[in-house]
C-alpha cells in the first residue's frame, strides 16, 4: 500500500499539471472577442508539438448571419499566401532534395523569355528570398485575360532594384517558382504537390480548385465588388492566381489547420513523418534533414537587413510594427501569413506549432483587426505553453 499511494499521487499531480499547461481558455476569449468585434466571422486554431496536437478548436461561423453555418475542425479556408510555403516551397524542397534543380539555377534557363532587361542572372534562390529585383505586385486583372498574359507581363518586366541588394516580398517570385516546378516535372503544380506532398502526409482536405462538394465546407472570403462582382466561396481570392487558372505558386490552395499541422510537424521532425502503411518503425522521409534546415533557417549572407529563409519567413527584429508571430517566439522559428487571414508559425526551440486560420476578408478586405490580434494571440499561447 505504501508503494502504491505515492504512485497514485504522482499520477494525479502529473495529470493536473498537464491540464494546467493546456488550459487555453484565455486564448478562446481573445478569439471570441475578435469575432464579436467583427475582425472575422470564423476561425480555426491548432496548437501542437513535434509529437501531438495539444489544442484544436474552431470558432464562430462562416459569415456574420445568424443562421450561418458554424465553423468545424474539418472546415476549409482559402490559404492565400500560405500557398507559397505549404505548396510551392515544399515542391521546390522536394525537387532540390532529388537533385532535379539547383538553387543557383537561373530563371532564364527555364524561361528564356524572362532573360531580358537585366533579369538574366536572377536565380531560384533570389525568388525564394524575395530579393530578385521584381516588383511586389501587379494588378494583372486590369490588363490580362489569360495565364499566358500574366506570364508574358512578368517576362517583360524591368527590374525595380538590383538583385540581392534589397528585400521586396513579391507574388511574382512565387508565381515563377510554381512555373519552374511545372517545367521540371512536366506536371501541373497541383498534381505534383498532391502526389509528392499532400497524399503521403494524408493532407486530405488540401486542394487547388475545389469541386462543388468541397465548396460546401469552405468559408467564403470577400464579396468582390471590384472585378468579379460576386461573393467568393471556394474560388481563389487572389486575382493573379484566378487568372492563372486557380493553380498558382503564389495562392490558390485551400486547406484546414490540421492538414497544415501535418506538414509543419514533418518539418519540425527534420523531414520524417509517421506512415501507418510502412512496416517496422513506420517512419518515412519526405525531405532530407539538411534540406529542412536550409529552408527553415534565416539566410544570413544578405547585404541588407533580412528576415527571410528560403520561402519561409523568420522572426524580425522589434520595430514599431508588431509582427504576426509576436515577441515571445524564439529567434529560431519559421512561419508565414496569408492575406485572407491565415498564418502558421513554428518555434523550433520550444518544438511548438501554432496554426491560426480566419476569413478576415469577409465581407471586405477593409477589416484589419487581425493585425492587432495575431501578436497578442501568439504571445499568450507561448506564455501558457511555457508555464
Amino acid at each position: 500500500m505504501r508503494k502504491i499511494i505515492p504512485l497514485i499521487l504522482i499520477a494525479v499531480i502529473s495529470q493536473s499539471l498537464n491540464l494546467y499547461a493546456n488550459d487555453f481558455t484565455q486564448v478562446d476569449g481573445m478569439i471570441n472577442d475578435a469575432i464579436e468585434n467583427e475582425y472575422f466571422p470564423g476561425a480555426q486554431l491548432l496548437i501542437g508539438t513535434d509529437e501531438e496536437i495539444l489544442y484544436q478548436k474552431s470558432y464562430g461561423k462562416f459569415t456574420y448571419d445568424d443562421d450561418a453555418k458554424p465553423v468545424e475542425n474539418y472546415s476549409i479556408f482559402d490559404l492565400a499566401s500560405l500557398t507559397k510555403v505549404i505548396a510551392t516551397t515544399s515542391a521546390i524542397m522536394k525537387l532540390y532534395d532529388e537533385g532535379k534543380l539547383d538553387l543557383y539555377d537561373r530563371v532564364a534557363y527555364y524561361f528564356p523569355e524572362f532573360g531580358v532587361h537585366n533579369k538574366e542572372k536572377i536565380t531560384i534562390q533570389n525568388l525564394l528570398l524575395h530579393n530578385s529585383g521584381l516588383k511586389a505586385w501587379i494588378p494583372f486583372y486590369q490588363t490580362c485575360k489569360t495565364k499566358q498574359d500574366v506570364l508574358d507581363t512578368i517576362y517583360n518586366l524591368e527590374l525595380e532594384y538590383e538583385p540581392e541588394t534589397d528585400f521586396v516580398y513579391s507574388d511574382l517570385n512565387a508565381i515563377l517558382l510554381g512555373e519552374i516546378v511545372e517545367k521540371v516535372t512536366g506536371k501541373t503544380l497541383d498534381v505534383y504537390c498532391y502526389e509528392n506532398i499532400f497524399e503521403p502526409l494524408k493532407m486530405l482536405s488540401t486542394v487547388y480548385n475545389p469541386n462543388d462538394d468541397d465548396k460546401e465546407n469552405i468559408l467564403p472570403t470577400e464579396f468582390d465588388n471590384n472585378w468579379r462582382n460576386k461573393l467568393l466561396k471556394g474560388e481563389v481570392h487572389d486575382e493573379a492566381a484566378y487568372l492563372i487558372g486557380g493553380v498558382s505558386g503564389n495562392a490558390g490552395l485551400f486547406s484546414n489547420a490540421e492538414d497544415i499541422f501535418k506538414l509543419v510537424k514533418t518539418l519540425l521532425n527534420k523531414g520524417t513523418y509517421y506512415n501507418p502503411y510502412t512496416r517496422g518503425v513506420r517512419l518515412d522521409t519526405l525531405f532530407k534533414e539538411s534540406t529542412v534546415d536550409l529552408f527553415t533557417s534565416k539566410y544570413t549572407y544578405a547585404s541588407y537587413y533580412n528576415t527571410r529563409a528560403f520561402g519561409w519567413d523568420t522572426k524580425p527584429e522589434p520595430t514599431s510594427y508588431r509582427t504576426p508571430c509576436g515577441e515571445l517566439i524564439s529567434d529560431n522559428c519559421f512561419g508565414h501569413t496569408g492575406y485572407t487571414g491565415t498564418s502558421v508559425w513554428c518555434d523550433k526551440d520550444r518544438k511548438l506549432i501554432i496554426v491560426f486560420l480566419t476569413n478576415r476578408v469577409y465581407p471586405s478586405r477593409s477589416h484589419t483587426g487581425i493585425g492587432r490580434l495575431r501578436p497578442e494571440l501568439h504571445n499568450k499561447i507561448i506564455e501558457i505553453f511555457t508555464n
